[in-house]
């Protein structure tokens, strides 16, 4: 897989791992678009990458995103390339009065979101000669964090539907691969860091990015970086070493 002269989306790409693969996919020469909630971190963002396209736009949000996907039909139709990175992760305990918190952002943001955005998507995509999805993940899909627990399962859940939309679309032009994450250094959790993590060291968002573009371009439909790799191959093996009594 060559990574130039493309057109891409990156959700969630102005901070964090999403802007240092925009970033670095922009020095390879391609078009990047990145979209998210926030016109001040967008504005931030392309004042460090003037090149950057960005767009206001909610992904969980139906309306939303329709007014995104018509906007890249009409000004960007080559689009082929598209990375679901946007995430959210809140610490949570069911034996307290806030499990459900914020619950179902969570659950969209890390999930259906993504899973809306490919289905709306997909014709855009599939009528270009060769497109990529690229759903970013996390190492805690396989061996979930215990105080994070409905992040884990949302990343678990679009784990799944990667393999079968993988599978689904083996005969087509469009390419899906899974992109993931250890624990990266970003503000993912309002910076405050699970406690299963604390002492395991961290990845740059621009270390991180080196190695997985890497790897995604040698074409592999996992892009496993760091810790990822033990916890795709032991998976819940790990829980207990992870999290303690």
């Amino acid at each position: 897989m060559t990574l130039s002269n493309s057109t891409i989306l990156a959700t969630g790409g102005a901070s964090g791992i999403g802007f240092a693969l925009a970033q670095q996919l922009l020095q390879r020469g391609n078009r990047v678009i990145v979209c998210g909630r926030g016109a001040e971190s967008l504005a931030h963002a392309q004042a460090i990458e003037p090149a950057l396209v960005t767009r206001i736009c909610d992904v969980t949000d139906a309306e939303s995103r329709r007014a995104l996907i018509d906007w890249i039909a009409a000004e960007h139709p080559d689009l082929s390339v598209v990375f679901n990175n946007a995430g959210v992760q809140y610490r949570r305990s069911f034996t307290g009065d806030h499990a459900l918190d914020d619950l179902e952002q969570e659950v969209a943001v890390n999930f259906t979101a993504p899973v809306q955005l490919i289905g709306e998507i997909l014709p855009l995509l599939r009528r270009q000669k060769q497109a990529v999805i690229v759903n970013v993940t996390s190492g805690l899909a396989f061996a979930p964090m215990a105080d994070v627990p409905v992040y884990c399962a949302a990343k678990a859940a679009l784990h799944s539907f990667t393999l079968t939309l993988r599978h689904q679309l083996r005969h087509t032009a469009v390419k899906v691969v899974e992109m993931v994450p250890p624990i990266v250094d970003t503000g993912l959790g309002g910076n405050t860091r699970s406690d299963g993590t604390k002492n395991a060291g961290m990845m740059s968002p621009d270390a991180f990015a080196t190695e997985a573009l890497a790897l995604l371009e040698e074409g592999h439909d996992e892009v496993l970086v760091g810790l990822s790799v033990g916890t795709r191959q032991h998976g819940e093996k790990l829980f207990q070493r992870m999290n303690g009594n």
